[in-house]
């Protein structure tokens, strides 16, 4: 790739909340169990490739055009994902799985302050995120499965939020702030 040439652009921030708006629906449907037979370890594939390889490369390619924020938004998130996605299922406690939810929430929250200009659909996505990596991390400490279902919905929303988001950005269509969305989810404000 020619240094002279940026890599990141409005399409590489679009692509990241595609893979982050899908991921995140995946998840939070098959936490809900709203699907038969499906759960949210059924989504764990699609977490390491999409929500983590692909999010972490779209991450280092915003920090390469010098968007700092997005770099570490999707770089950060991919590492999540990824990390969800290769150990659903190994047998951690729930106290681990709590605890594991709880620290990726601050991860969630800090991008939910940092996103504070970048348009209401991304800081609403981040702020979503938060609330169900909480809710999530609660319900796997105190094993309610009630707010397990919860946090899914929470993050279900949040996946459809973001996806909404990208697929306006490139289709040009209007945003609930009446605008059409420009340069990925974050000309929306």
């Amino acid at each position: 790739m020619d240094k002279d040439v940026s890599a990141g652009s409005a399409t590489t921030s679009t692509l990241g909340h595609l893979a982050l708006g899908l991921t995140l629906l995946a998840f939070g449907v098959g936490t809900t169990g709203v699907v038969d037979n499906v759960s949210a370890a059924d989504a764990s594939a699609l977490a390491t490739w999409v929500g983590g390889v692909a999010l972490f490369i779209v991450g280092l390619l915003e920090y390469r055009a010098g968007d700092a924020g997005s770099g570490t938004a999707f770089a950060g998130l991919g590492a999540f994902w990824f990390t969800w996605g290769t150990g659903v299922g190994d047998g951690a406690s729930a106290e681990a799985a709590g605890l594991f939810m709880l620290v990726w929430a601050l991860l969630a929250l800090t991008l939910t302050a940092a996103s504070a200009g970048a348009g209401l659909f991304t800081q609403g996505v981040y702020g979503l995120l938060t609330i169900a990596l909480v809710l999530l991390g609660i319900a796997s400490l105190a094993e309610n499965s009630g707010l397990a279902k919860a946090g899914g919905w929470v993050a279900a929303v949040a996946g459809l939020a973001a996806w909404y988001g990208a697929t306006a950005a490139l289709a040009k269509w209007p945003t609930f702030s009446g605008r059409a969305a420009g340069r990925g989810v974050t000309a929306t404000g």
